[in-house]
């Protein structure tokens, strides 16, 4: 396999164009074409990491934070970064990072991950994202509908949630006058002509829209294509910041502290005061999740299981809800295994190794 390869299977769990405008996923350094020996996964793509990389036989490394946010004018070595850069070009090691396009999948996602390990279900997007979806409208012959809409489902589109092949089609007529050079699949040059077609509708994520135009052009019997794309305010409940779900079997909020910090291997959990009821609703977000306490208190959430909170920012629960804040590392820390399921489900012939390094910068006495 090349690299260019384990980046199509990545992205199209992730697919980059649902990344902050922050961020910096992809492919940080390498050449798409290099075979790949060996990859390893971590969390953070550290100096220490790049040499395990090497000590290993790996020449690709998987990371969830890309090691560079912003520009780099000079490559000196003078900073953990550089460093890393420096390293990893010495020893031809690729690197890729899948940082907020993985936190914003409901399926395969990081936040899905933290659920599952808490053992929640009923799982929903606690942010959804919004002008991320379109819609084809196209007019086929009747005959021909079925088999261009099956086109376009095996492009992507037609996906609703837990639903499949989603469409909406209306019988009318069509009018043309084929001229010229025309070479009409129907109708006779310089005449004018009726068909009964299908108007057809189906809603797709708009980074898939070149595929699905190609979809259609290659399946529709015309000559010439008629379509239009409407970009949609609608929220894609599939993608977006932070997950909400429940308990099997609510807990007092002590017993789910404590089942928290064990499940989550947390060295220790900063909590806001108990509002002493039972914990059902959990909120979550891996990372640095603070932006999102509106929306965990406005669906209800009994908890809001996060990181990186600061001083004055545990006011803000105001009463309304329990702040657990896990740690950056330790809420994340299952991405690791997360990518390793998803690399291991293509069944390649493709060494893959989770990190011996840890790479938490924080301590705990």
């Amino acid at each position: 396999m090349i690299i260019k390869e384990l980046v199509n299977i990545l992205e199209k769990i992730a697919p980059p164009q649902y990344q902050e405008v922050y961020d910096n996923a992809g492919l940080i350094m390498g050449n798409p074409t290099t075979e790949i020996t060996g990859v390893l996964v971590c969390l953070d793509s550290t100096e220490a990491v790049i040499l395990e990389a090497v000590e290993r036989g790996c020449n690709v490394v998987v990371a969830h934070h890309p090691i560079v946010f912003k520009g780099l004018k000079k490559l000196n070595g003078k900073n953990y970064v550089e460093r890393t850069i420096v390293t990893a070009i010495k020893n031809d090691i690729a690197i890729y990072a899948i940082h907020t396009n993985l936190d914003n999948m409901l399926r395969n996602g990081v936040n899905t991950k933290i659920a599952e390990k808490l053992g929640l279900v009923n799982l929903k997007i606690l942010a959804p994202k919004r002008q991320i979806l379109m819609k084809l409208t196209s007019f086929v012959p009747v005959a021909d509908s079925q088999k261009v809409l099956n086109a376009l489902y095996s492009a992507g589109a037609g996906n609703i949630g837990n639903y499949e092949n989603c469409s909406f089609r209306t019988k009318g007529i069509g009018t043309f006058k084929p001229t010229g050079a025309a070479n009409p699949h129907i109708g006779t040059l310089n005449q004018d002509e009726e068909v009964v077609e299908h108007r057809i509708e189906v809603v797709f994520p708009n980074h898939l829209e070149r595929a699905i135009l190609t979809a259609l052009r290659a399946a529709h019997p015309y000559e010439e294509v008629a379509y239009y794309m409407q970009s949609l305010e609608n929220e894609n409940q599939e993608v977006g910041a932070g997950i909400v779900g429940e308990l099997e079997n609510a807990m007092s909020e002590m017993d789910f502290l404590h089942f928290l910090k064990e499940q989550m291997q947390a060295g220790v959990v900063r909590f806001t005061g108990p509002l002493s009821k039972n914990v059902k609703k959990v909120a979550i977000c891996g990372g640095a999740g603070s932006f999102l306490l509106p929306n965990a208190i406005g669906a209800r959430a009994d908890v809001f299981v996060t990181a990186d909170y600061k001083y004055h920012e545990f006011f803000d629960a105001d009463g309304k809800i329990l702040i657990a804040d896990i740690g950056h590392f330790e809420s994340e820390q299952y991405t690791i295994e997360l990518l390793i399921e998803i690399l291991q489900k293509e069944k390649r012939h493709l060494e893959i190794f989770s990190t011996r390094t840890l790479t938490n910068p924080v301590n705990y006495l």
